[in-house]
Parts: C-alpha cells; sequence; structure tokens
C-alpha cells in the first residue's frame, strides 16, 4: 500500500533542523563574494541530503562502481535526490540497482512564494505567494524517463511535498522583465506530504485511491485526466509511465481511446 504522510510536529522538525544544517553546509562552502544567483539550486539538493540523512559522513560516498558516486550511503541503501530532471538516472540506477536498493527523492512544489531579483542592483523583493499550486502528478512527466525502474523490487521514489521560496533574476523580457525570467534558487521553507511508492500497487493506488477510485475498469487517459482534474498531457504521462512499467495493460479500444487495466486484475 502506498503510504503517504502529512507533516506533523515531529516531521517538520526534523526538517527543520535538516534546512538549517543544509543552509550552513552551503554559507560554509561558497565563496564570500558569491551572491544567491551562483548556487544553482545546491540548497535545495543540500537540504534534502541533511534530511534524508543528518550524518554527512554518509554524503557523497564512492560505490567503487567506476565514477558513481551516491548523494547519500548508509553502507546498505544508496538516496538519490533528484531535484530536477530524471533522464540522467537512467544509466545510473541501472548500474547501481543490481548491487544496492535505491531510493529516489524527488521534490514538488506544493506552494510556492516568489521573490524578484534586481541583477544590476542585487535588490530583492519580498516573498510573494504565487497563483500556481504543485501536485503529486508533476512527478510523471519525468518518469517517463525511468519507467523500466518503477517496479523493480529495489525501487522506491519518494516524492516530497513542500512549501518553496522562488528566487527569479528579472532578466526576461516583458513588463519588469518577468517572462522569460531565470529561476536562480529555490528553498524550501516548510514540508507538507511524503509520498513513498515501492510497489506495482503502489503506484495503482496512487491513481485509483479507494476513497476516490476510478468509476470505471478498464479506463481510458480522459477518465484519469476527469477524475484527478489534470490536463490530458499530465494523464497521458501517467498512463504512458504505468504502462511500460508493467503496471497496467492495454485491453482494448474504445473509439480511437486505448483502454487500461492493472496487471494484477489484468
Amino acid at each position: 500500500m502506498r503510504t503517504i504522510i502529512s507533516a506533523n510536529d515531529a516531521i517538520q522538525s526534523a526538517f527543520n533542523a535538516a534546512r538549517l544544517s543544509g543552509l550552513e553546509k552551503i554559507n560554509e562552502t561558497r565563496p564570500d563574494n558569491a551572491g544567491i544567483g551562483t548556487l544553482a539550486e545546491r540548497s535545495l539538493h543540500c537540504i534534502l541530503k541533511y534530511w534524508a540523512q543528518p550524518d554527512d559522513s554518509c554524503h557523497e560516498i564512492s560505490l567503487g562502481l567506476g565514477k558513481l558516486v551516491a548523494d547519500v550511503f548508509d553502507g546498505e541503501r544508496v538516496t538519490e535526490i533528484q531535484t530536477r530532471g530524471f533522464s540522467p538516472l537512467k544509466d545510473k540506477l541501472s548500474r547501481i540497482l543490481p548491487h544496492y536498493p535505491v531510493t529516489v527523492i524527488h521534490p514538488v512544489t506544493a506552494v510556492k512564494r516568489l521573490v524578484w531579483i534586481d541583477p544590476k542592483s542585487g535588490e530583492s523583493t519580498s516573498p510573494r505567494k504565487s497563483p500556481k499550486n504543485g501536485n503529486v502528478w508533476e512527478v510523471f512527466s519525468e518518469l517517463t524517463h525511468i519507467p523500466q525502474f518503477l517496479n523493480h523490487p529495489d525501487f522506491r521514489l519518494k516524492i516530497v511535498m513542500l512549501d518553496m521560496d522562488e528566487f527569479r533574476l528579472k532578466n526576461g523580457w516583458g513588463k519588469g522583465g518577468k517572462r522569460g525570467s531565470h529561476r536562480v534558487e529555490r528553498i524550501p521553507t516548510a514540508i507538507r506530504e511524503i509520498i513513498t511508492l515501492a510497489s506495482c500497487e503502489d503506484y495503482f493506488e496512487l491513481l485509483s485511491p479507494p476513497e476516490n477510485p476510478l468509476p470505471d475498469v478498464p479506463f481510458t487517459v480522459a477518465q484519469v485526466a476527469k477524475l484527478h482534474g489534470i490536463g490530458t498531457r499530465t494523464a497521458g504521462a501517467i498512463v504512458y509511465s504505468m504502462y511500460h512499467a508493467g503496471i497496467i495493460i492495454r485491453i482494448g479500444k474504445i473509439g480511437n481511446a486505448w483502454q487500461y487495466a492493472p496487471v494484477m486484475e489484468g
């Protein structure tokens, strides 16, 4: 069964400690004259490393598999922090999984506050809440790069829903230089939810949870989009990932649309 944990005081306290440790580490290692624009999102990655493993002696460990270095390795399990695209994970997972179980931690911005930085003066605005909220389904556009690993017995995905402050340079076009602007940093401020997926059943239960199941099985991409209130492109990425992972199968068509069913009911 998929594990969904809403952040309580203990979880938030542990995350706050990781946030402090990560920001202190960044402050120690960056040059004295480095501004926030030079960090290239290292803060988010570093904070999540400390959240996954507070003992930094387990960070950035060579695995003895060529030049592979794990973000976190406790002697038994590898943890990779993937804050951006999943395409680079394909080769890394294929080389690590025969030897060690792997957990991939991926952050999703649940609530975002924007901070705008003037590239000339360096002055920044006060944080303002973005009208756009993130959701768990965003990760599936990246999972299309690694569907073959989703049902691997030693692979686990941990999606972390976060409140985030995003820093952007006003170096784009349009009014105020905001359109096409450059994101220079993301710093998490709070943790909201942790979703852990470790089996075919976990993924399908996320897709069709007992409290709000798909009304029909077999189902189509359009029905997935309608159930979760998402676009058909995102729904297509979900179905593509699960189909190529062997979590769901095609059982026929209705008109031009493929129909799918879970393998366990196949």
